[in-house]
């Protein structure tokens, strides 16, 4: 027998918005008992915590836009979420906020080899994507290290890259185009089955935007044959500034390998009780790999050792089967679990450019000693995106805060040197109030007019991205003129 449906008009304003959202998404689609939204209190950035009002987990694109149909009439701010792997509180919650996640959204709806695209849900995970096509010799080239966990979805809001992005670029390089809903509910498509469609670039100001113009649902990716083979080489250096000057004469000469990946003393030490990837003791480690045919391999390599070999490294080891590149890369890929059993740790994004390395690099150095906060550097290094780890005791008070500054100029470094504050983590809350070190009033005002355009009322993403000052007077505006 059917049960009568509350009076909207006495419930609370929670209860209200629960039984709409649950009216419109099947059973166990809402989550909204205290204890279950704690699961949804923050991301991988876990310093900062906070329940949302409720969360949901819808099944289809329609579903979506009828979630946020009704939180856009009741004025609810949404928090989009992938698979919560955000480094920099880009899916953390308000208290006032529906948590909207997409990994119910998992299935690959499209794969077209000719044209070499594929077509998914967004809640579908990074490496599911090129376990869909691999068995026909093809892959999707961006790799992020949470590349088992991390959901489409969010590597379209950070624009993700990897350790192979030095060749096949980030996410924005292999996106083709998205199923878009807006905060109204509209659903829309931008890009098509190829790269650069016609019209406005909205592709290029969607990928990257962590969430503030609207949902992503589905995404058209670009995928590529498998080359015909890959070899990686391990070189060892007593200095990290000598590392980072093989790494630019390495690209000054001209050379395009696959990958370049950095590690200092501190992530050696760590991956080796860790992982026993079998790394020599030395300051500094680079992890380069070429790819292609057996000739064209050896021709790579054959210069990146000669032009390593100048720089007299301790060590230059490589790989001559898979079972060598697999235990090159073994360390590497281990890294941040294995310094996460050393020490809490912040794990930052900053960019660079590549020439600024050695200066960089023995800044960070000089500034650790200042702080007197571990540092270890674990990096993509070809690109010059960096991803310092600052150690510190979350239970010691006072070195969150003590960490936070000590990021904030290593942030404030790498903008100094012609660089940005993020490359592929995103801005989230963490760098939130660092914006004005790189964009000036007039730039932030012209990123905020985008905002405006796709989401009028502000309710998409809360308190991220911009200087939170702005945004509160932006969203306390927009609700005056509603």
């Amino acid at each position: 027998m059917e049960m009568p449906k509350p009076n909207p008009d006495v419930l609370s304003k929670k209860d209200r918005i629960v039984s709409r959202l649950q009216d419109a998404l099947q059973n166990g689609a809402v989550i909204h008992d205290e204890a279950e939204t704690r699961a949804y209190e923050c991301d991988a950035l876990s310093a900062y915590r906070c329940p949302p009002l409720c969360a949901v987990l819808p099944s289809s694109t329609e579903e979506v836009s009828a979630i946020l149909r009704i939180c856009h009439e009741e004025g609810v701010p949404v928090v989009p979420r992938g698979s919560g792997t955000s480094l920099a509180g880009g899916a953390l919650p308000t208290a006032d906020a529906v948590i909207l996640g997409v990994a119910r959204l998992n299935s690959v709806l499209e794969t077209d080899y000719p044209n070499r695209f594929i077509r998914v849900q967004s809640g579908r995970t990074n490496l599911s994507v090129t376990g869909a096509v691999e068995t026909d010799g093809f892959f999707y080239a961006p790799d992020p290290s949470s590349q088992l966990a991390c959901a489409i979805a969010g590597n379209i809001g950070m624009n993700s890259g990897g350790a192979h992005c030095l060749k096949y670029g980030v996410t924005t390089n292999n996106l083709l185009g998205v199923t878009m809903v807006m905060m109204d509910g509209t659903i829309i498509e931008v890009g098509g089955t190829h790269l650069d469609a016609g019209g406005l670039d909205l592709l290029g100001v969607i990928c990257g935007s962590e969430g503030q113009l609207g949902v992503v649902t589905e995404a058209t990716l670009r995928i590529l044959p498998k080359p015909e083979g890959a070899r990686p080489v391990l070189i060892g250096y007593d200095s990290n500034e000598v590392a980072g000057e093989c790494v630019s004469d390495i690209i000054k000469a001209g050379v395009l390998p696959v990958a370049i990946e950095f590690m200092d003393r501190p992530c050696i030490e760590a991956t080796e009780a860790f992982a026993k990837a079998g790394y020599p003791m030395c300051e500094s480690l680079l992890i380069i790999e070429v790819e292609g045919s057996p000739a064209e391999i050896d021709e790579q390599l054959a210069m990146i050792k000669e032009i390593a070999r100048r720089h007299n490294p301790v060590e230059l080891r490589e790989a001559q089967d898979a079972d060598e590149a697999a235990r090159i890369w073994l360390g590497r890929k281990s890294a941040f679990g294995a310094m996460g059993q050393i020490n809490d740790y912040m794990c930052l994004d900053g960019t660079i450019p590549v020439s600024e390395l050695p200066y960089v690099l023995r800044r960070i150095g000089e500034m650790s000693k200042e702080y007197g906060l571990g540092v270890g550097n674990v990096f993509h290094a070809g690109d010059g995106n960096m991803h310092p780890l600052i150690l510190y005791n979350a239970n010691k008070p006072g070195d969150l805060e003590l960490c936070e500054a000590f990021g904030a100029d290593i942030l404030k470094l790498c903008v100094e040197v012609g660089g940005c504050l993020t490359g592929e983590h995103g801005v989230g809350i963490e760098k939130r109030d660092l914006m004005t070190v790189q964009f000036s009033a007039e730039d932030l005002e012209a990123q905020m007019r985008v905002k405006d355009v796709f989401d009028p009322g502000w309710l998409l993403n809360p308190a991220k991205v911009f200087p939170l000052a702005s945004s509160e007077a932006r969203r306390t505006l927009s609700g005056e003129a509603a």
